[in-house]
């Protein structure tokens, strides 16, 4: 067997992966504060890694941000999951995980240039990305339909698309706490009446 054959198979260490999480983290927080010109050196710092150890895990400033847009979207994964299994009420269920998407916008604002970048370059983080999203918005939504608490005339994708329009529409004037002042309005016009 040649030596890259048995290097590609072999499992990452457990602290590279260790690395891998701190620079995600780190990369979030650094970019979230300073937008996505912030320094690769910042991150990091942040992460407690020397610049090498960022270079091997991520060539490239797309790199790290196509991984911390895809953290962050796996993120969101893992909370619809989360919900669903603590069989948390259907229509809270899917006020918290809008909620959640809000603040998490709202945290990350000062990366969203970078990530749109990150996104517009890639089709396939793009198509990812949404699939990853209306599928956590349709599990939810199916708990609730299946349940007879939410509307079965609203699919994933039209909860997506109000979701970023009232956050965006709402960022410039009135910020996070507008925005989910109207989620909740939105959430509301989705129970089953």
């Amino acid at each position: 067997m040649a030596p890259e054959t048995s290097k590609a198979r072999r499992k990452p260490r457990a602290d590279s992966l260790r690395n891998r999480e701190k620079l995600l983290a780190a990369a979030s927080t650094v970019f979230g504060a300073g937008g996505g010109q912030a320094s690769l050196e910042a991150v990091a710092r942040e992460a407690g890694v020397g610049i090498g150890t960022l270079y091997r895990h991520f060539p490239t400033r797309e790199e790290l941000f196509e991984a911390v847009y895809r953290n962050e979207v796996d993120i969101l994964h893992a909370l619809a999951e989360e919900l669903l299994r603590e069989q948390v009420e259907p229509v809270t269920a899917l006020q918290r995980w809008i909620h959640a998407s809000v603040r998490l916008f709202a945290t990350k604002k000062g990366m969203i240039e970078a990530l749109q970048l990150a996104t517009q370059a890639s089709d396939e983080l793009k198509t990812y990305s949404m699939d990853k999203m209306t599928g956590s918005i349709g599990m939810l939504i199916d708990r609730g339909v299946g349940d007879g608490t939410l509307r079965d005339d609203i699919g994933p994708e039209d909860v997506f698309r109000a979701l970023v329009g009232i956050y965006y529409s709402q960022n410039q004037s009135g910020g996070p706490t507008a925005a989910l002042r109207l989620i909740d309005v939105f959430v509301d016009g989705l129970r089953k009446r």
